[in-house]
């Protein structure tokens, strides 16, 4: 029976014959421009994820030759910062878009495996230390520890549960909570709520509403926008402010806050995959997960190489404010007595 040539095609291209690995992309043969422009990155930022990935990536199969930890890196930095598994993209480095769908999945398993080494609060008293120091110099707001918000990723309908991922803009996503610092490090990343839970529901439910209730709440706090309750940990503002000090705790909590929106912002201007202008990602909910994280991981370690400029807002279909919420007042009176204290402490 003959062999379909395209079935043929994807599995020389994936596999071939023998034992070598597939070389068909040389990073020294292209300059930094090109790299940027095809890719999203520089030189040495690739390189250096050939260096942490590559043994993952080269990994003994069953199917023989495999193609190269770099060649798959550039397929996936190419899907994430474009959106699309272009032609243009796979004629680069000389595969086809099948294999650039293995080589985007086997990256994306390789940085969710790290996540946890890129994305973290800090525990040392130092760091923690310059953390709150890196917070007040922005507005005045003591004690902070980051600034925690939710953000909607819009993903094709899944086959099961479909309405729990349906937003309230009929849209189907991913509810993302993260937290970052000043500059826009994120410290936690949970990427996998369904679109249709909102904000304080899904930080209810969180591991990171456990870690701080029992971990970290001593330390400081978090600053959250009104979509959700105050707590000891994380500050709110007040629904109606009335004194100058309110004015004055009010004006400083925004302005430490607008650091997660501008970084969910420079997440969606790099990494195009995740910013809906294009399409949705076309995976199952916990893949497109993955590939939410596998982003932020990159996101981190793009600041660790110094590519920390602010992105211009990425015009897409998902807001960073996806719900329209309601003012939420809480019954914690602990919670009320913290905030009051810092009312009269610092903004009075």
């Amino acid at each position: 029976m003959a062999v379909p040539i395209a079935v043929l095609d994807c599995d020389l291209l994936l596999y071939g014959r023998g034992h070598r690995t597939l070389d068909r992309f040389k990073l020294e043969d292209v300059t930094d421009e090109y790299l940027v422009s095809t890719y999203g990155f520089p030189r040495q930022f690739i390189c250096y994820l050939v260096d942490l990935l590559g043994a993952t990536l080269s990994r003994p199969t069953q199917r023989s030759r495999a193609i190269s930890p770099e060649t798959q890196i550039l397929a996936a930095l190419g899907f994430y910062t474009s959106g699309s598994f272009q032609t243009r993209m796979g004629d680069a480095i000389g595969i086809s878009q099948a294999s650039m769908s293995r080589c985007v999945a086997n990256v994306t398993e390789a940085l969710v495996e790290r996540a946890s080494q890129f994305i973290h609060f800090p525990k040392d008293e130092g760091t923690v230390q310059a953390l709150k120091e890196d917070f007040y110099g922005l507005a005045g707001m003591p004690g902070v520890l980051g600034v925690v918000d939710c953000t909607h990723v819009a993903i094709k309908a899944p086959n099961a549960e479909d309405l729990s991922y349906v937003n309230r803009k009929g849209l189907h996503s991913l509810n993302c909570l993260m937290v970052c610092d000043s500059r826009g490090v994120l410290l936690s990343a949970e990427t996998h709520w369904p679109g249709s839970l909102p904000d304080c529901t899904v930080l209810e439910q969180a591991a990171l509403t456990s870690q701080f209730e029992t971990e970290l709440h001593k330390d400081g706090w978090l600053l959250g926008d009104s979509s959700f309750l105050l707590r000891t940990w994380l500050m709110t503002p007040l629904h109606i402010p009335e004194t100058p000090a309110e004015y004055r705790y009010n004006m400083a909590h925004s302005a430490t806050h607008n650091v997660i929106e501008r970084m969910f912002r420079t997440i969606r201007s790099r990494f195009r995959c995740l910013d809906g202008s294009k399409c949705t990602l076309q995976y199952s909910p916990e893949k497109s997960s993955h590939i939410i994280l596998a982003c932020c991981v990159l996101h981190n370690i793009s600041l660790q190489h110094g590519l920390d400029v602010w992105s211009a807002p990425a015009t897409g279909h998902m807001e960073q404010s996806e719900e329209e919420y309601e003012q939420m007042e809480s019954v914690d009176s602990e919670a009320c007595r913290v905030r009051q204290e810092l009312l009269l402490t610092h903004f009075s």
